[in-house]
């Protein structure tokens, strides 16, 4: 395994406790290092029969073409609708929502960063969303009353401020937020847009940070064409009491985990994986296991037939 060179730390500690837990030497290789070394070392090297990515569509793309007909599976990018009917639990759709993007400083590949309101709760959604991100506490990760820590790196820091500012040039509107929190670190204030538009970069492009669009919906037909309207399917989530619409939607949303009334639910018995640019191949549940697998056929001739 090897970790994001931004993140070693986890993956190390995790190294102890397979050492402590008797794993034998060896059955368990953890190689810090950087992307295009050590990352490019294991893709390239031919005793290494099967890569698994976890991270952006561009260094997905480039492992995909270096991986000299390897096995590769690949979890990158999303930009996930998250989509709100009148008839939904309004303070239950209002909390996921909050949940589902500003989860980990919105750092996560299916963050719900594209959120649909149905026309006629639209204004009331808006209000609620702007309160709980005001009152979401930012500040040290190790005080324990956090709700949010800062961004992982300098350069992520800076995408997220430039995709905000671009966010305001295409004329969205700035509801709360949309700069930096304090003026140590890289904190970012939780941030919400309003009147986004399906041609604007901000709900186009993975921002991977605590910003929140919010999009407006009139019928059904116009919603699913508009949630697909996307180079990116690796999840999206339906908030209704209406288990035929929730159905008929989720079945028309082209991504790879549907959510209905709830968000980031996950199981281990349970396939995840993305279509589109969100990427190959599916983690966890028996899909996943069929790619650390190979499939032989024995054909043998006997010299009697018995029956």
């Amino acid at each position: 395994m090897k970790p994001a060179e931004q993140t070693p730390l986890t993956a190390l500690y995790v190294a102890q406790l397979i050492k402590e837990a008797g794993f034998p030497a060896g059955v368990v290789n953890i190689v810090p290092g950087y992307g295009p070394t050590a990352g490019g070392a294991i893709v390239d090297h031919n005793g290494v029969d099967k890569v698994a990515f976890t991270g952006s569509t561009e260094v997905g793309k480039l492992i995909q073409q270096r991986a000299n007909l390897k096995r590769v599976t690949l979890e990158l990018g999303g930009k996930s609708p998250n989509i709100i009917f009148k008839d939904s639990d309004m303070d239950h759709a209002v909390k996921m929502a909050h949940f589902g993007l500003f989860l980990n400083q919105g750092q996560c590949c299916c963050a719900g960063s594209r959120v649909f309101v149905e026309e006629a709760i639209y204004d009331e959604f808006v209000e609620r969303s702007v309160e709980a991100a005001k009152a979401r506490k930012v500040g040290d990760p190790f005080d324990l009353t956090t709700q949010q820590g800062p961004q992982i790196d300098e350069e992520q820091f800076n995408k997220i401020l430039g995709l905000i500012n671009e966010g305001k040039r295409e004329g969205a509107k700035l509801l709360t937020g949309g700069g930096r929190h304090g003026d140590r670190g890289y904190y970012i204030q939780p941030t919400i847009f309003g009147d986004v538009q399906d041609n604007m970069r901000i709900a186009q492009e993975e921002i991977f940070g605590p910003v929140k669009q919010i999009l407006k919906f009139k019928t059904t037909d116009e919603l699913i064409a508009r949630a697909n309207k996307t180079i990116y399917g690796l999840a999206a989530a339906i908030f209704t009491k209406d288990l035929d619409r929730a159905l008929h939607v989720s079945s028309a949303l082209k991504a790879g985990t549907v959510w209905v009334n709830t968000y980031d639910a996950f199981a281990p018995q349970t396939p995840f994986g993305g279509y589109k640019m969100s990427g190959i191949g599916r983690e966890l549940g028996e899909y996943g296991l069929h790619n650390y697998t190979e499939v032989k056929s024995v054909i043998m001739a006997v010299p009697q037939k018995n029956s």
